[in-house]
């Protein structure tokens, strides 16, 4: 056997024992995929001794193995520095792997956990140019992108937060205010209202409202928290004089940081402590016209500066100019129906009572002119005629209180007319025929307050000038809700003159004709000498409704 061959076998032991402790420095677990930083570094670290004690193991083996085999030096060196080199080599290997693998990738996932924690802060550090280096560069530019937006979305949420909160304050606010006015009595006790009201939510030690008078004036009309006397001071004040003044002309909200003005306005401080407190003025608008202005003293805290603020102030002065504006239509149209009531209250007595108690005072001088000539027969007929018309007035009365009362019956239009037409027969004892064509008969209050006058009347008509025997009485309705009242005597009728009538005359026929003009309705009347009355009344009304047979 040679010497090569003498090497070999003696080698490979050595080899057996070199792969054996391989295998004990480098455990599999630590290898394991995914097993982390720590355990890669661990891993490079096994792998760096494993594969040291393989070199140096050969180194000796070969050394061994020459000395052996009696080799010269220059043998054992080209042994031993083959060796040295690889050792060399492979610690250089390792090292780059270290340095330009393991430890970028250990901060890269570094940075991964941070980011999954919530640390938007968290950087990679990049060192030199390598190509992980400009990757960290990438991803530290992503990172700061990704907090920058961070901070953007939760300064956004933030403000649209307080956005939120501060619209859902002002329409609290604003519903507040609303339904302060809304369960309001009169003018006096909204602003009253309102004024309680705007002082809690503004916190302003004292507040009031001034109205636009016809002259160019401004009238206080409500406060809470002015003394007494300044408020009889500053009860009127001219447009021109003031800040409020100038509120109203320009239809603008204002502030005036010195109230100190206003007290020298007057004669004397608005307030005991003015320090400190600015005066704010809006005006009170609505649809386009200011109507007045209302103040509110705060503390200097810039409030007018803020939009918010300043919109809310804005729109409840808008809100409360169209209460204002409300309530004076309501009390004008309260004035107007009054007045419409006592004209037509006015009307009708002049028709039917004042013309009885000037026929008493007629028949009274007739019968002292007969009693002065002594005819005593013809005296006693005037005063049964004068007690007659007594009676008459009387009954007269009796009508006009049945007149201004509003039907109070629920069975509707014809039940109403019913019961006119058994009083009328009551009375007068004439034959009445009621012809009832229509079961639409509950109407609006307005339209039975109307059709019922304008059958009293004519009824009253018939039984002061007709002289009839009988009386007919109508009321037809068709499908489309077009309605017909009819009233017709068989008495002596009247003239042409007498239906067409003049100022100031008949003023009966005239308050008919503007009944029926209030529901829209024509009223037509036909009559001659000798040959009865006909009065007709036309109107239509959307709203009538069928009587309920089992309520009758």
């Amino acid at each position: 056997m040679g010497d090569a061959e003498v090497s070999t076998v003696q080698l490979k032991p050595g080899i057996s024992r070199l792969r054996a402790l391989a295998l004990s420095l480098v455990p599999p677990a630590l290898c394991r995929r995914g097993a982390g930083s720590v355990l890669g570094a661990s891993c490079l670290g096994a792998l760096a001794l494993a594969l040291a004690g393989m070199l140096i193991l050969l180194a000796i083996m070969a050394v061994s193995a020459a000395h052996a085999a009696g080799a010269g030096p220059w043998w054992l060196a080209g042994a031993v520095v083959p060796a040295a080199a690889g050792l060399a080599l492979t610690g250089i290997i390792l090292w780059r792997v270290q340095y330009h693998l393991l430890e970028p990738l250990s901060h890269l996932r570094e940075w991964a956990s941070r980011m999954q924690g919530g640390d938007l802060s968290a950087r990679i550090p990049v060192a030199g140019d390598r190509e992980f280096a400009r990757l960290a560069a990438d991803v530290n530019n992503l990172g700061v992108a990704l907090q920058t937006l961070s901070r953007d979305l939760d300064a956004q949420v933030h403000k649209q937060t307080e956005q939120l909160a501060q619209k859902t304050r002002t329409l609290q606010i604003l519903y507040d205010v609303a339904a302060r006015i809304n369960i309001s009595r009169d003018l006096d006790d909204l602003l009253s209202r309102f004024l309680h009201t705007l002082r809690e939510v503004m916190d302003a030690q004292a507040a009031s409202v001034r109205l636009l008078a016809d002259n160019g004036q401004m009238r206080l009309v409500a406060s809470v928290g002015l003394d007494s006397e300044v408020v009889r001071g500053d009860e009127i004040l001219p447009l021109h004089r003031c800040l409020c003044g100038q509120a109203i002309a320009e239809g603008e909200l204002l502030c005036q940081d010195d109230i100190s003005k206003c007290g020298e306005i007057i004669g004397r401080p608005m307030l005991k402590h003015p320090q400190g407190l600015e005066m704010i003025a809006v005006p009170l608008q609505y649809q386009g016209r200011t109507l007045g202005v209302y103040n509110l003293f705060v503390e200097k805290k810039g409030l007018v500066g803020r939009e918010d603020v300043k919109s809310l102030l804005t729109s409840i002065g808008r809100h409360l100019g169209m209460a204002i504006e409300k309530a004076r239509l309501d009390e004008q149209a309260k004035r107007l129906f009054i007045m419409r009531e006592r004209t037509t209250m006015a009307h009708e007595l002049h028709d039917s009572l004042a013309q009885t108690v000037a026929g008493v005072r007629f028949q009274m001088k007739m019968l002292e002119e007969t009693m002065e000539e002594g005819r005593p027969e013809e005296a006693r007929q005037e005063l049964q005629q004068i007690e007659e018309s007594l009676e008459e007035a009387h009954v007269e009365i009796r009508e006009l209180i049945a007149h201004f009362r509003a039907p109070a019956d629920q069975g509707g239009l014809i039940t109403a007319l019913e019961g006119t037409v058994a009083r009328f027969r009551k009375e007068t004892g004439i034959v009445v025929f009621f012809q009832k064509e229509c079961n639409r008969t509950i109407l609006p209050a307005s339209y039975e307050i109307q059709v019922l006058r304008v059958v009293q009347e004519a009824l009253t008509n018939i039984r002061k000038h007709a002289h009839a025997h009988a009386v007919r009485i109508m009321l037809r309705c068709d499908a489309e809700d077009h309605f017909r009242v009819l009233v017709e005597d068989d008495g002596k009728g009247m003239g042409e003159q007498v239906v067409r009538g003049h100022p100031g005359e008949h003023i009966g026929l005239a308050i008919m004709r503007e009944r029926a003009r209030r529901i829209a309705g024509k009223l037509s009347i036909e009559s001659d000498p000798g040959e009865g009355t006909r009065v007709e009344l036309t109107f239509r009304c959307r709203e009538a409704q069928a009587v309920d047979p089992a309520a009758g």
